[in-house]
């Protein structure tokens, strides 16, 4: 048998701050765009973010769940493109709403 030791707490904590990040970019990207005053393109903008969010956080959500376990599965490849899509999607829509 192997120790996996702390490695998948580890992993779940690193999963816990990076969806605190994520939150902490789609707030700050809702405040800045309501702050500049309140326009079409900038509702979109935090409308979409807000969709970008939810879908990280679903697929955060779930790995935490997975690691929970005793011998947890590797990360699937699709919520893995999944992940780094809505992270960078989220990253520029982000800048969007801020310019």
């Amino acid at each position: 048998m192997r120790d996996p030791g702390l490695q998948s707490e580890r992993t779940r904590l690193a999963w816990r701050r990076t969806t605190l990040a994520c939150t902490i970019v789609a707030a700050l990207a809702g405040r800045q765009a309501v702050h500049e005053g309140v326009t079409a393109p900038r509702v979109v903008t935090v409308a979409l973010s807000a969709l970008l969010w939810l879908g990280f956080l679903a697929v955060a959500h779930q790995r935490v769940k997975a690691l929970a376990a005793a011998r947890p599965v590797p990360l699937a490849r699709r919520a893995a493109v999944a992940v780094a899509a809505c992270t960078v999607a989220l990253a520029w829509f982000a800048l969007a709403a801020v310019l």
